[in-house]
């Protein structure tokens, strides 16, 4: 991006915003506009309000050398979120970094259904690789007499999740647990006991990946995306796991792919329980899985 003028030093906002889209325009990326403003914001440190309320506004060299280095970024296909290092879940900012994958909106959907759970007001809640903790945290806010353990593989991810339990003033509700699936919960005493496990696990195919955008592809966490070559791999060890932990009558909502809902429902059902519904997202694809151990 060129500056704006020998000897200048500060830049124009709006030019600033301008050059910013064309850059990311031509480097494909999908909301080049909104992005360019999202960057600016972040950089100045303003609202979006203040800065169209003074579009024309002095930027200084640092400030927009700062700005410049971020859609560079950008227009290399870095995802917007880990540039600002947050992402808005159920109205919340939930910190993001490469380590976790970047909440979806669809997953929004899975709150949806547990609060409709006829949970009582202190149930169990196990959110089966919480990664950034969107889950977790937004379980334990809704509910507060429940209680919330949060497992994940990753190291990595749960000292996010646990810096947005903090955030979010949960932290003292929820325990987060190092380990893969179930192998988190053994010596818990959580046998049969569980009244509600959330997971939206890894479910796209390893032959499906090179089909996504290079923002996800390249940049979030392989083993947040993949479970490998079958999609369903993931799903098939906690429907496999689940009995042993939720209690009679508990439920278990998983987020799943498109075209697994026929698959996924034959999982669940074949290891004890009985889907509920399975929830469409706002494109019409089947999304959240909702069951009850019989």
């Amino acid at each position: 991006m060129a500056g704006s003028g020998a000897g200048d030093d500060r830049s124009d906002a709006r030019a600033l915003a301008r050059e910013a889209a064309a850059r990311l325009a031509a480097a494909g990326v999908a909301d080049p506009d909104r992005d360019a403003e999202l960057l600016l914001l972040h950089v100045l440190g303003t609202s979006r309000e203040r800065l169209h309320a003074d579009p024309g506004c002095p930027v200084d060299l640092a400030a927009a050398e700062a700005y410049r280095g971020l859609v560079e970024r950008r227009a290399a296909r870095v995802p917007i979120q880990h540039l600002l290092g947050a992402q808005e879940f159920w109205s919340l900012a939930f910190e993001v970094t490469p380590d976790v994958l970047i909440p979806r909106p669809e997953t929004e959907h899975l709150i949806e259904a547990f609060l409709e759970l006829p949970t009582g007001e202190t149930p169990l809640v196990v959110d089966l690789g919480t990664g950034s903790g969107i889950l977790a945290v937004v379980a334990a806010r809704e509910r507060p007499g429940a209680r919330v353990i949060a497992t994940d593989v990753s190291r990595a991810a749960l000292a996010v999740a646990e810096r947005n339990a903090a955030r979010h003033g949960v932290a003292a509700r929820l325990e987060f647990v190092a380990g893969d699936l179930y192998a988190a919960l053994d010596g818990l005493g959580l046998e049969r006991r569980v009244d509600v496990i959330l997971s939206n696990p890894p479910y796209v195919g390893e032959a499906d990946l090179a089909a996504l955008a290079p923002e996800v592809r390249d940049h979030e966490p392989r083993s947040a995306l993949t479970p490998g070559p079958d999609g369903l791999a993931a799903h098939r060890r906690i429907a496999a796991g689940a009995p042993a932990f939720v209690a009679p009558g508990g439920h278990l909502i998983v987020e799943i792919g498109l075209g697994q809902s026929a698959a996924a429902r034959a999982l669940y059902e074949a290891a004890g329980f009985e889907v509920l519904a399975i929830r469409p997202d706002l494109a019409g694809i089947d999304r959240i899985l909702t069951a009850r151990r019989r």
